[in-house]
């Protein structure tokens, strides 16, 4: 049975329909996203996008859809679905009577007594996407017609019908081959019936819609061009396979190529599969460089703090993997270097190093070497912090750092509207201080034990150590209320109640007393813990806002001023087992419960980057997020450990 399943019921309503994605990503950077059946509601949606290094590393959309129509005993059935405006056509929804990931995407289709199956497969390590068309049952041979719609466009971007385009077509073995635009590749499109005919009948589809931009407020039609048809027989009991790729492939194999590509799928049988799945696609291997996608569909690759939070989720937790942790690593050093130690608006992303080096060190890696390795960039890194190196932030004479760029949000609480941040937040951050100390303390331990005898750093870094730690609790301790502010700038302590205050007292060497950190954790319990994550703002907040729904502006105000962030659990459930010990499992697992009930919701099978701070806590924004997915995998390593050390 599928582990995952929808019937016909949710499937033909398509206010439910609409609003479940699938989507498939590979090592090459390719992926492809969609709805449930098949209608594409985002400009990000489509059979087959790829990285192309010569546009520079984005994602180009080369195939958008392809519509399928049955011909029985002379009545034409078409199975596709487009929406025009608020008119939907074909409705081919309506004949959709199953969906299921078994394990990979599956729609069944029922027109009287035919039975028709689509099966969708990306291939692992290839720009190339498998449909495989199936006759179930059928009380008489059929005729399927395959309709493609060509894009060949930014995914960021919508097209229009323009003279520009090369309506043209070449013949290749088994198919056709189309390039719409210079300097992209050809989109070869092969079958693996040599009796398939091309019926070349080019047209423009124009005003496409899609509905997900529509609803938020952006640009949502464009025009596709449907160059022709291909037409064949099927059998009932027969099958036929499509090819659609960047390279030509041989149409013989294409049968055989579909099914030694499931077969060595994984098998998905639980929700700990699914998450080892996920985290998988998030990882790419594009020209032989291991990188983390930061979220499908749209986030982009090789992001310098998502992919330090997410890496050991994804690669330790996820696949166990050290030595893929540290090619991830040593390629994001290699690409980043200005970033780390230079200048950056994620101020507090480089110092972030050191915990994900710590978490690979309590993982099982030797320190010595881990030392050996990374120490030489740690030292750059706090260098680069000192005064006079860096424009956007530098360490004061107190020892804390101060973040300011007039107008420019500076952590990873970033949103903006109309060009003016939401949450700014200049001054001292409680938690890029707190990164700061905990960095600076890792590097002076590590390079004591593992570093050159009679240190300079060690002399020079060990007073201001003592001398954060001091200033930490004299700045961020509210006297009068014994809470912790969020920042402090010209102006004073910032009180708002942020879930930044967990890294106070999540890092390795917090600047806090530990008689503290059950206080700390009682505020984020009492308001920013919910069955979905933890809130970016306490609702008691007046400019909280609990639906990240409406409009762009309505949505921006939301993004850091109440919507939960699932990837803030690791931190809060890692500290709480810490204070509350292993009875905290029954309570941790209750936490991620959830993730599995949504797992048929906005993403199918995917982990979603944010959700609704208020009830019922429903998805948003990408659907298959790195943060999120690597959060959820170290929370239950976690709380199996926990569960071990209770029995």
């Amino acid at each position: 049975m599928a582990f995952l399943k929808f019937n016909k019921n949710e499937l033909v309503n398509l206010a439910y329909s609409l609003k479940r994605e699938i989507i498939c990503a590979n090592k090459t950077g390719a992926y492809s996203n969609t709805t449930i059946v098949g209608c594409n509601t985002r400009r990000y949606h489509g059979l087959l996008a790829v990285t192309l290094d010569r546009f520079g590393g984005d994602h180009y959309l080369l195939l958008s859809a392809l519509d399928e129509s049955i011909i029985i005993r002379g009545k034409q059935f078409n199975l596709g679905i487009h929406c025009y405006g608020d008119i939907y056509e074909p409705r081919g929804h309506k004949y959709v009577v199953d969906f299921a990931e078994d394990p990979v995407p599956n729609i069944t289709c029922k027109v009287g007594e035919v039975l028709f199956r689509k099966s969708l497969i990306l291939v692992p390590d290839k720009d190339q996407v498998l449909v495989k068309y199936e006759l179930l049952e059928s009380p008489a041979p059929v005729t399927l017609l395959v309709k493609p719609f060509l894009a060949f466009r930014n995914t960021h971007a919508l097209t229009s019908q323009n003279d520009h385009a090369n309506t043209s077509y070449q013949d290749i073995p088994g198919g056709v081959s189309f390039r719409m635009y210079p300097n992209f590749p050809d989109l070869n499109l092969q079958l693996s019936d040599s009796k398939a005919e091309w019926k070349y009948l080019p047209c423009w589809n124009n005003r496409i819609t899609y509905s997900d931009e529509f609803r938020r407020g952006f640009d949502c039609t464009e025009d596709l061009f449907t160059p022709g048809i291909f037409s064949l027989k099927l059998a009932p009991g027969g099958s036929v396979v499509l090819s659609a790729a960047t390279f030509e492939a041989s149409p013989a194999q294409l049968k055989r190529q579909f099914t030694n590509s499931l077969a060595k799928l994984p098998e998905v049988s639980g929700y700990r599969d699914q998450l080892k799945r996920c985290a998988d696609w998030l990882i790419t291997r594009h020209n032989g460089v291991a990188m983390i996608n930061a979220g499908l569909s749209w986030l982009k690759t090789g992001l310098l703090r998502e992919t330090l939070i997410a890496l050991p989720g994804l690669t330790l937790h996820g696949a166990g993997r050290a030595a893929l942790f540290e090619e991830i690593l040593d390629n994001l050093i290699a690409a980043e270097q200005e970033r780390l130690t230079v200048r950056t608006t994620q101020v507090e992303a480089p110092l972030y190093m050191a915990c994900t080096l710590q978490q690979y060190i309590d993982w099982g890696a030797d320190p010595a070497k881990v030392w050996k390795k990374y120490g030489g960039i740690i030292k750059m890194v706090l260098d680069s912090y000192l005064p006079g190196r860096r424009k956007e932030v530098t360490m004061h004479p107190n020892g804390l750092l101060w973040a300011q760029v007039d107008g420019v949000a500076l952590t990873w609480m970033n949103a903006y509207i109309g060009g003016r941040a939401v949450t700014e937040r200049a001054g001292y951050q409680i938690e890029t201080n707190s990164f700061w100390y905990n960095a600076i303390c890792f590097a002076l331990d590590m390079e004591k034990r593992y570093g050159l005898k009679d240190s300079g750093f060690v002399t020079r870094w060990t007073p201001i150590a003592g001398q954060v730690r001091t200033s930490f609790n004299e700045v961020f301790i509210d006297p009068a209320s014994g809470r912790l502010a969020d920042y402090v700038d010209a102006s004073g302590r910032n009180m708002d109640t942020r879930p930044n205050q967990i890294y106070a007292i999540w890092v390795k060497n917090s600047p806090l007393p530990e008689e503290m950190f059950p206080e700390v954790l009682k505020v984020i319990d009492n308001e920013l813990v919910t069955s979905r994550g933890i809130r970016t703002l306490s609702p008691r907040d007046v400019k909280y806002r609990g639906v990240y729904e409406g409009s762009q502006l309505e949505r921006d105000l939301a993004y850091h001023q109440g919507c939960t962030r699932p990837f803030l659990l690791e931190p809060y459930v890692e500290m709480s087992f810490k204070v509350k010990g292993p009875a905290f499992a029954r309570r941790a697992e209750w936490l991620i419960e959830g993730f599995w009930a949504d797992l048929s919701k906005h993403g199918v099978g995917t982990f979603s980057e944010l959700y609704d701070g208020d009830p019922p806590h429903e998805p948003h924004g990408v659907i298959s997020s790195a943060l999120s997915t690597a959060a959820l995998l170290a929370v239950s390593d976690m709380i199996e450990k926990h569960k071990e050390a209770d029995l």
